[in-house]
């Protein structure tokens, strides 16, 4: 992992992306601490767990092909609002 001052970050961002992007994460120091790391969106999508689609998601639901599902239709009367 390649590490960055926080000015040169700051200065060179467009490079600290390509570079997440192309190398891997980037890590980013003040005053010798580390204090924020730049990822690519692949690994951060990856890491999060935000690979799969809405759709693989409704199909991992416990109730994903239940027939027997019955929505109930709020019936009240709309609310009146002043204009």
């Amino acid at each position: 992992m390649h590490t960055w001052q926080m000015q040169t970050a700051k200065a060179r961002f467009s490079e600290v992306v390509k570079q997440a992007a192309d190398d891997g994460p980037q890590e980013i120091t003040v005053h010798g601490r580390s204090v924020a790391v730049v990822i690519s969106k692949e690994l951060f999508d990856r890491l999060s767990g935000n690979e799969a689609s809405l759709v693989d998601f409704m199909r991992q639901s416990p109730l994903y092909g239940d027939e027997d599902i019955a929505f109930e239709r709020d019936r009240s009367l709309a609310r009146e609002v002043d204009l």
